[in-house]
């Protein structure tokens, strides 16, 4: 159960993320149902690739390190998932509302 929550927390981070960045752009908003999806994906795979850059993956840590290994839970690694999850959501969700605005233009 305690190895749930950091992906948890990375796909409400990007959920968020998703949804606060289509609000202030409105440009790139999917709809509520597509700007979480979005965000919640990019949360998950934001979160994946700073583990992979050495001066981030000590903010994020690992998946089992944020679930504890003495039975607590880290708050400081979920935290840093939480984090790169709204980025990594905001910045999937710009993405993706960029190509369906320019697919739906040049159509």
């Amino acid at each position: 159960m305690e190895a749930i929550i950091p992906i948890l927390v990375q796909l409400i981070g990007g959920g968020v993320g998703g949804n606060g960045i289509a609000a202030v752009l409105k440009q790139v908003n999917l709809g509520p149902v597509g700007n979480t999806i979005a965000g919640a994906i990019g949360g998950w795979l934001g979160t994946w690739l700073a583990s992979m850059i050495p001066g981030l993956s000590g903010l994020v840590g690992s998946a089992a390190a944020a679930a504890g290994t003495a039975g607590g839970l880290d708050i400081g690694a979920l935290a840093g998932q939480g984090l790169t999850g709204l980025v990594g959501g905001g910045l999937l969700t710009t993405i993706a509302g960029l190509i369906k605005n320019a697919t739906v233009k040049s159509s």
